[in-house]
């Protein structure tokens, strides 16, 4: 299943000083974004990236299940910090069945209805 992530520095977070600032890329942002980049080339990252302007990631993330992608968002190092919103995907196709199913509902009740 895929999942759409949105990860965003928690305010509480943000750097102070320049001190702080160099240690929160240091230990959060470029170990957060290797193991991003490895993801890419491992197929587990389908789409995304570091979202411009901003401390926050926007991610298409692919997991066999829930705990899965528990595991990988809670792995990152930069987790801690940020406020993760996840969106479960459905296909295309999942989607085009479940409306298929709910039109022929639909149909159902108002062929019942004229009658």
């Amino acid at each position: 299943m895929n999942y759409f992530i949105e990860m965003k520095l928690a305010d509480s977070a943000r750097p102070k000083s320049p001190q702080d600032g160099v240690a929160f890329i240091e230990g959060f942002v470029l170990p957060s974004l290797e193991i991003m980049d490895k993801w890419q080339k491992e197929g587990r990252v389908l789409a995304g990236g570091p979202v411009a302007g901003a401390i926050a990631l926007a991610l298409i993330i692919k997991a066999e299940s829930v705990q899965e992608l528990d595991q990988l968002v809670e792995s990152l190092p930069v987790w801690p910090v940020m406020e993760t919103r996840v969106v479960p995907l459905q296909t295309f196709s999942g989607r085009r069945t479940a409306v298929q199913d709910r039109l022929e509902s639909l149909r159902e009740l108002v062929a019942s209805m004229k009658s």
